[in-house]
């Protein structure tokens, strides 16, 4: 899935083609999408080249090619992503869904209740995750197997990931991820941070989804992974 930035640049892309056949400049995208910088513009790009909707041409200035668009994106539907719909994850810790399901007083679904294990950070690293706090509740139907825990998010540094200052996110918990991957991270056994992780040889970077914040790379032995991010909940 992409995020609505993500989305919205690869529309942009492929209309600006559809009308004078060239791709926008980079100023252009970065006006379009509202940005201050275009330090967005390049990890938005590199994002959809990774997930495979556009292709940058070797050898030409400018030169962007779109492969393909998502599935949600239909004709008729003026390029616009169907309803959002987060991806809910499982908090059974161990018990079946049939077991902790029970109905909710507010929808009559049934839930399950996830245990909240304190803040995480997108932005400057906090302090460790701490102990269960309270739970959330998550509708049993959109419920999938593992082991898993949920996070108040506090800060803006992946708001271009679609994850922003007050969300709860859905995290899965393991020790390994993907480059690419966004993460609950523990840097020098002390401070957790929700990041994008990428693997640079030897070497690991936490990656934010704002430009105003930097990257930051470590050696392998000061990060461990605690789990990948699968899902989030928002109140409005």
């Amino acid at each position: 899935m992409l995020t609505r930035k993500q989305l919205e640049l690869l529309m942009f892309i492929n209309e600006r083609l559809k009308e004078s056949g060239i791709p926008p400049s980079y100023d252009e995208m970065k006006d379009a999408l509202d940005l201050r910088s275009k330090s967005g513009i390049h990890r938005l790009i590199t994002a959809l080249e990774e997930r495979g909707f556009i292709r940058r041409l070797p050898n030409r200035a400018r030169a962007l090619e779109v492969i393909k668009l998502p599935d949600a994106v239909m004709p008729g539907n003026g390029g616009r992503q169907r309803g959002f719909r987060p991806s809910v994850i499982e908090g059974r810790l161990g018990k079946s869904p049939e077991k902790d399901a029970r109905p909710s007083e507010d929808t009559g679904y049934e839930s399950v209740a996830v245990p909240v294990m304190g803040r995480i950070a997108a932005g400057v690293p906090i302090s460790a995750i701490q102990h269960q706090s309270h739970t959330v509740a998550v509708p049993a139907e959109m419920l999938a197997g593992g082991d898993h825990f949920a996070l108040d998010v506090r800060g803006d540094s992946m708001i271009e990931a679609g994850i922003l200052d007050g969300d709860t996110v859905l995290i899965k918990k393991q020790d390994t991820a993907n480059s690419g991957d966004i993460v609950v991270a523990l840097v020098d056994d002390e401070e957790a941070t929700l990041k994008r992780l990428r693997k640079k040889g030897a070497s690991i970077a936490l990656e934010a989804a704002n430009p105003a914040y930097e990257t930051r790379i470590f050696g392998p032995d000061r990060v461990a992974v605690q789990g990948r991010l699968v899902g989030l909940l928002r109140k409005y």
